[in-house]
Protein backbone atom coordinates (compact mmCIF):
# COMPACT_ATOMS: atom_id res chain seq x y z
CA UNK A 1 0.00 0.00 0.00
CA UNK A 2 1.54 3.31 -1.12
CA UNK A 3 0.31 6.72 0.01
CA UNK A 4 1.53 9.91 -1.67
CA UNK A 5 1.15 13.16 0.27
CA UNK A 6 1.38 16.40 -1.72
CA UNK A 7 1.48 19.75 0.03
CA UNK A 8 3.03 21.83 2.74
CA UNK A 9 5.73 20.94 5.22
CA UNK A 10 6.81 23.51 7.78
CA UNK A 11 8.93 23.86 10.88
CA UNK A 12 7.11 24.59 14.15
CA UNK A 13 8.48 26.50 17.12
CA UNK A 14 6.02 26.21 19.99
CA UNK A 15 6.31 28.44 23.06
CA UNK A 16 4.17 27.82 26.15
CA UNK A 17 3.05 30.85 28.18
CA UNK A 18 1.00 31.06 31.38
CA UNK A 19 -1.47 33.44 29.76
CA UNK A 20 -1.77 35.17 26.41
CA UNK A 21 0.93 37.86 26.04
CA UNK A 22 0.25 41.55 26.30
CA UNK A 23 1.70 43.99 23.83
CA UNK A 24 5.12 45.56 24.50
CA UNK A 25 6.00 43.19 27.36
CA UNK A 26 9.00 40.85 27.56
CA UNK A 27 8.24 37.27 28.66
CA UNK A 28 10.56 34.47 29.71
CA UNK A 29 9.53 31.18 28.12
CA UNK A 30 9.74 28.14 30.41
CA UNK A 31 8.89 25.52 27.80
CA UNK A 32 9.65 25.51 24.07
CA UNK A 33 9.21 22.62 21.61
CA UNK A 34 10.59 22.48 18.08
CA UNK A 35 9.71 19.94 15.40
CA UNK A 36 8.56 19.62 11.83
CA UNK A 37 4.98 20.58 11.06
CA UNK A 38 2.66 21.62 8.27
CA UNK A 39 -0.65 19.99 7.47
CA UNK A 40 0.55 17.57 4.79
CA UNK A 41 3.91 17.01 6.48
CA UNK A 42 2.26 15.98 9.72
CA UNK A 43 -0.12 13.58 7.97
CA UNK A 44 2.79 11.98 6.10
CA UNK A 45 4.77 11.68 9.34
CA UNK A 46 1.87 9.89 11.08
CA UNK A 47 1.36 7.46 8.20
CA UNK A 48 5.03 6.53 8.05
CA UNK A 49 5.21 6.20 11.83
CA UNK A 50 2.27 3.81 11.64
CA UNK A 51 4.06 1.61 9.12
CA UNK A 52 2.57 2.75 5.81
CA UNK A 53 4.81 3.20 2.75
CA UNK A 54 4.52 6.96 2.51
CA UNK A 55 5.95 9.43 -0.01
CA UNK A 56 6.02 13.20 0.42
CA UNK A 57 6.02 15.72 -2.42
CA UNK A 58 6.56 19.34 -1.51
CA UNK A 59 9.00 22.21 -1.25
CA UNK A 60 11.44 23.18 1.48
CA UNK A 61 14.38 25.54 1.56
CA UNK A 62 18.02 24.60 1.55
CA UNK A 63 18.35 26.03 5.04
CA UNK A 64 18.57 24.91 8.68
CA UNK A 65 14.84 24.31 9.09
CA UNK A 66 14.64 22.46 5.77
CA UNK A 67 17.47 20.16 6.85
CA UNK A 68 15.69 19.39 10.12
CA UNK A 69 12.48 18.53 8.27
CA UNK A 70 14.38 16.30 5.86
CA UNK A 71 16.14 14.50 8.70
CA UNK A 72 12.86 13.93 10.58
CA UNK A 73 11.24 12.44 7.47
CA UNK A 74 14.19 10.12 6.92
CA UNK A 75 14.26 9.02 10.55
CA UNK A 76 10.57 8.12 10.68
CA UNK A 77 10.59 6.48 7.23
CA UNK A 78 8.86 9.01 4.96
CA UNK A 79 10.26 8.54 1.46
CA UNK A 80 11.54 11.89 0.18
CA UNK A 81 12.13 11.06 -3.50
CA UNK A 82 9.83 13.96 -4.43
CA UNK A 83 10.81 16.41 -1.70
CA UNK A 84 12.27 19.43 -3.49
CA UNK A 85 15.03 21.34 -1.72
CA UNK A 86 15.30 24.80 -3.23
CA UNK A 87 18.03 27.40 -2.97
CA UNK A 88 16.93 31.02 -2.47
CA UNK A 89 13.78 29.80 -0.72
CA UNK A 90 13.00 30.01 2.97
CA UNK A 91 11.31 27.01 4.55
CA UNK A 92 7.82 27.67 5.88
CA UNK A 93 7.89 28.33 9.62
CA UNK A 94 5.21 28.62 12.26
CA UNK A 95 5.74 30.33 15.59
CA UNK A 96 3.07 28.99 17.91
CA UNK A 97 2.03 30.54 21.22
CA UNK A 98 0.25 28.09 23.51
CA UNK A 99 -1.87 29.62 26.25
CA UNK A 100 -1.46 27.36 29.28
CA UNK A 101 -4.69 28.69 30.83
CA UNK A 102 -6.96 27.09 28.24
CA UNK A 103 -4.81 25.12 25.79
CA UNK A 104 -5.54 27.45 22.86
CA UNK A 105 -2.84 28.32 20.37
CA UNK A 106 -2.06 31.34 18.25
CA UNK A 107 0.00 30.77 15.12
CA UNK A 108 2.27 33.22 13.33
CA UNK A 109 3.00 31.50 10.02
CA UNK A 110 5.49 32.48 7.34
CA UNK A 111 4.64 30.93 3.99
CA UNK A 112 5.87 32.40 0.69
CA UNK A 113 2.73 31.68 -1.33
CA UNK A 114 4.21 32.76 -4.67
CA UNK A 115 6.61 29.79 -4.94
CA UNK A 116 5.56 26.28 -5.95
CA UNK A 117 7.60 23.13 -6.44
CA UNK A 118 9.03 22.40 -9.87
CA UNK A 119 7.17 20.40 -12.49
CA UNK A 120 8.62 17.01 -11.61
CA UNK A 121 7.23 13.60 -12.54
CA UNK A 122 5.80 11.29 -9.87
CA UNK A 123 6.89 7.83 -10.98
CA UNK A 124 5.19 5.66 -8.38
CA UNK A 125 1.61 4.47 -8.64
CA UNK A 126 0.02 5.47 -5.33
CA UNK A 127 -2.96 3.64 -3.91
CA UNK A 128 -3.95 6.83 -2.09
CA UNK A 129 -3.20 10.50 -2.74
CA UNK A 130 -3.50 12.91 0.18
CA UNK A 131 -3.64 16.67 -0.43
CA UNK A 132 -3.78 19.73 1.80
CA UNK A 133 -4.61 22.26 -0.94
CA UNK A 134 -1.02 23.45 -1.45
CA UNK A 135 1.09 22.71 -4.56
CA UNK A 136 -1.99 23.04 -6.76
CA UNK A 137 -0.37 22.35 -10.13
CA UNK A 138 1.47 19.25 -8.92
CA UNK A 139 -1.72 18.00 -7.24
CA UNK A 140 -3.82 18.38 -10.41
CA UNK A 141 -1.14 16.78 -12.57
CA UNK A 142 -0.84 13.79 -10.24
CA UNK A 143 -4.58 13.28 -9.83
CA UNK A 144 -4.98 13.21 -13.60
CA UNK A 145 -2.02 10.86 -14.06
CA UNK A 146 -3.36 8.38 -11.50
CA UNK A 147 -7.17 8.53 -11.80
CA UNK A 148 -7.59 5.16 -10.06
CA UNK A 149 -5.86 6.30 -6.88
CA UNK A 150 -8.20 7.12 -4.00
CA UNK A 151 -7.81 10.82 -3.24
CA UNK A 152 -8.41 12.75 -0.03
CA UNK A 153 -8.17 16.49 0.55
CA UNK A 154 -7.93 18.44 3.78
CA UNK A 155 -10.24 21.35 2.97
CA UNK A 156 -9.59 23.74 5.82
CA UNK A 157 -10.09 27.02 3.96
CA UNK A 158 -12.15 28.21 1.04
CA UNK A 159 -9.43 29.37 -1.37
CA UNK A 160 -10.40 28.96 -5.01
CA UNK A 161 -7.66 26.42 -5.69
CA UNK A 162 -8.75 24.31 -2.71
CA UNK A 163 -12.33 24.24 -3.98
CA UNK A 164 -11.14 23.27 -7.45
CA UNK A 165 -9.14 20.38 -6.00
CA UNK A 166 -12.19 19.26 -4.02
CA UNK A 167 -13.94 18.62 -7.34
CA UNK A 168 -11.20 16.17 -8.28
CA UNK A 169 -11.03 14.21 -5.01
CA UNK A 170 -12.97 11.19 -3.78
CA UNK A 171 -13.07 12.39 -0.17
CA UNK A 172 -13.39 16.00 0.97
CA UNK A 173 -12.59 16.20 4.67
CA UNK A 174 -13.44 19.76 5.59
CA UNK A 175 -13.63 22.06 8.57
CA UNK A 176 -16.95 23.42 9.74
CA UNK A 177 -15.82 26.90 8.65
CA UNK A 178 -15.20 25.59 5.13
CA UNK A 179 -18.64 23.96 5.05
CA UNK A 180 -20.26 27.17 6.27
CA UNK A 181 -18.40 29.29 3.71
CA UNK A 182 -19.21 27.05 0.73
CA UNK A 183 -22.80 26.24 1.69
CA UNK A 184 -23.76 29.57 3.26
CA UNK A 185 -25.31 27.59 6.12
CA UNK A 186 -24.34 28.02 9.77
CA UNK A 187 -23.93 24.47 11.00
CA UNK A 188 -23.54 25.54 14.62
CA UNK A 189 -27.15 24.41 14.52
CA UNK A 190 -26.45 20.76 13.76
CA UNK A 191 -30.03 20.22 12.54
CA UNK A 192 -28.87 22.07 9.40
CA UNK A 193 -26.05 19.64 8.66
CA UNK A 194 -28.06 17.63 6.13
CA UNK A 195 -28.81 20.77 4.12
CA UNK A 196 -25.15 21.85 4.19
CA UNK A 197 -23.97 18.37 3.20
CA UNK A 198 -26.25 18.42 0.16
CA UNK A 199 -24.74 21.70 -1.05
CA UNK A 200 -21.17 20.35 -0.83
CA UNK A 201 -22.12 16.98 -2.31
CA UNK A 202 -23.65 18.73 -5.32
CA UNK A 203 -20.73 21.15 -5.60
CA UNK A 204 -17.94 18.58 -5.44
CA UNK A 205 -19.57 15.21 -6.23
CA UNK A 206 -17.45 13.67 -3.46
CA UNK A 207 -17.89 11.90 -0.15
CA UNK A 208 -18.02 14.70 2.42
CA UNK A 209 -16.68 14.54 5.96
CA UNK A 210 -16.84 17.56 8.28
CA UNK A 211 -14.94 18.11 11.51
CA UNK A 212 -16.98 19.78 14.23
CA UNK A 213 -14.23 20.59 16.76
CA UNK A 214 -15.31 19.51 20.25
CA UNK A 215 -18.44 17.80 18.87
CA UNK A 216 -16.39 15.34 16.80
CA UNK A 217 -17.04 14.77 13.09
CA UNK A 218 -19.92 13.90 10.79
CA UNK A 219 -20.65 11.92 7.62
CA UNK A 220 -23.62 10.64 5.60
CA UNK A 221 -24.23 6.93 6.14
CA UNK A 222 -25.58 4.28 3.79
CA UNK A 223 -29.13 5.07 4.94
CA UNK A 224 -28.66 8.65 3.70
CA UNK A 225 -28.63 10.02 7.23
CA UNK A 226 -26.09 12.41 8.73
CA UNK A 227 -24.27 10.78 11.62
CA UNK A 228 -22.28 12.78 14.17
CA UNK A 229 -19.43 10.70 15.57
CA UNK A 230 -18.57 12.22 18.95
CA UNK A 231 -15.06 13.03 20.03
CA UNK A 232 -13.66 12.01 23.39
CA UNK A 233 -13.25 14.40 26.30
CA UNK A 234 -9.67 15.19 27.28
CA UNK A 235 -7.79 17.92 29.10
CA UNK A 236 -6.42 19.94 26.17
CA UNK A 237 -2.91 21.27 26.65
CA UNK A 238 -2.05 22.23 23.05
CA UNK A 239 -4.29 21.83 20.01
CA UNK A 240 -1.46 22.34 17.49
CA UNK A 241 -1.58 19.78 14.70
CA UNK A 242 -4.76 18.09 15.90
CA UNK A 243 -6.49 18.60 12.55
CA UNK A 244 -3.48 17.30 10.62
CA UNK A 245 -3.33 14.26 12.88
CA UNK A 246 -7.05 13.66 12.37
CA UNK A 247 -6.57 13.71 8.59
CA UNK A 248 -3.58 11.39 8.77
CA UNK A 249 -5.50 8.90 10.91
CA UNK A 250 -8.50 9.21 8.56
CA UNK A 251 -6.30 8.32 5.60
CA UNK A 252 -4.80 5.42 7.53
CA UNK A 253 -8.29 4.05 8.25
CA UNK A 254 -9.22 4.30 4.58
CA UNK A 255 -6.09 2.38 3.64
CA UNK A 256 -7.16 -0.38 6.05
CA UNK A 257 -10.62 -0.63 4.49
CA UNK A 258 -12.52 0.32 7.65
CA UNK A 259 -16.07 1.67 7.61
CA UNK A 260 -16.42 5.45 7.68
CA UNK A 261 -17.90 5.40 11.16
CA UNK A 262 -15.00 3.36 12.54
CA UNK A 263 -12.50 5.56 10.73
CA UNK A 264 -13.99 8.70 12.27
CA UNK A 265 -14.11 7.21 15.76
CA UNK A 266 -10.43 6.28 15.48
CA UNK A 267 -9.42 9.63 13.93
CA UNK A 268 -11.38 11.56 16.56
CA UNK A 269 -9.61 9.65 19.33
CA UNK A 270 -6.17 10.05 17.76
CA UNK A 271 -6.61 13.81 17.41
CA UNK A 272 -7.99 14.09 20.95
CA UNK A 273 -5.05 12.22 22.46
CA UNK A 274 -2.65 14.49 20.57
CA UNK A 275 -3.89 17.66 22.29
CA UNK A 276 -2.83 16.32 25.68
CA UNK A 277 0.83 16.95 24.77
CA UNK A 278 2.81 20.03 23.77
CA UNK A 279 3.71 20.27 20.09
CA UNK A 280 2.15 18.86 16.95
CA UNK A 281 4.20 16.13 15.30
CA UNK A 282 5.71 14.86 18.54
CA UNK A 283 2.23 14.33 19.99
CA UNK A 284 1.56 11.50 17.52
CA UNK A 285 1.69 8.31 19.55
CA UNK A 286 2.70 4.87 18.29
CA UNK A 287 0.00 2.90 16.51
CA UNK A 288 -0.02 0.01 19.01
CA UNK A 289 -0.46 2.50 21.88
CA UNK A 290 -3.21 4.30 19.99
CA UNK A 291 -5.05 1.02 19.33
CA UNK A 292 -4.80 0.17 23.03
CA UNK A 293 -6.18 3.56 24.06
CA UNK A 294 -8.93 3.33 21.45
CA UNK A 295 -10.03 -0.11 22.62
CA UNK A 296 -10.13 1.10 26.22
CA UNK A 297 -12.37 3.98 25.20
CA UNK A 298 -14.88 1.87 23.26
Amino acid sequence: MKILCIGNSAYDITSVVEHFPKENVKYKIQNQVECGGGSCGNAAYLLAKWGVETYFAGLIGNDTYGKRIRDEFRTIGVKIDYLEIADNYKTTTSHIIVNQENGSRTILSYHPDSREMSDIDINITPDFIYLDGREYNMAVKTLKKYPNSISIIDASNDRKDVKELCKLCNYVVCSKDFMKSVSGIDISDTTKLDEAFKVLENEFNSTIIVTLEELGSAFRNEDNKIVIVPSIKVNAVDTTGAGDIFHGAFTYGLSCGWSLENILRFANATAAISVTKIGGRNSIIDLKDMVKVYNELR
